[in-house]
């Protein structure tokens, strides 16, 4: 069943996710939500690439609210 190659050049969405995202970060998004969704279930393979979109995702928010907080005050 899992003998055949992952989507995207063979990385998978969500390490290809990961890698886009440090130059479109809203693929991170889409990531989690594939995350969140349990996209996973289809192939386990995806699980920890789409993990770490997710955690990139959450880093980039945190980054973007202390940049607008110290900007604005």
């Amino acid at each position: 069943m899992y003998d055949k190659p992952l989507p995207c050049f063979g990385c998978g969405i969500g390490w290809f996710s990961l890698l886009l995202g440090f130059v479109f970060p809203f693929m991170w998004y889409y990531a989690t939500i594939l995350y969140f969704r349990s996209y996973y279930h289809r192939d386990p393979r995806e699980r920890a690439g789409l993990a770490a979109s997710a955690i990139a995702a959450m880093i980039c928010t945190i980054a973007v609210i202390i940049t607008i907080v110290v900007l604005i005050f």
